[in-house]
């Protein structure tokens, strides 16, 4: 499981959206920017789409899945 608290684009309050990963000054999930890359969505149409949504942010979030993915276990 990745430890998004390390990842400065993201935020998390038990209070807004159910404590889920959010990406930050946003209510949008980044379960929700995983979920339209896997049905097809570019990073550009996410951005478009999710007003208040970097496309730094999304990088950064990108960029810390990957790295996790790679750090050993």
């Amino acid at each position: 499981m990745i430890d998004w608290s390390t990842c400065l684009a993201v935020e998390r309050d038990p209070e807004r959206m159910s404590g889920a990963w959010v990406f930050r000054g946003s209510r949008v999930p980044i379960s929700t920017l995983f979920e339209n890359l896997e049905d097809g969505a570019s990073v550009t149409e996410f951005v478009e789409w999710f007003q208040g949504v970097t496309l730094e942010q999304v990088q950064a979030v990108l960029d810390h899945a990957a790295r996790s993915a790679l750090a050993p276990a």
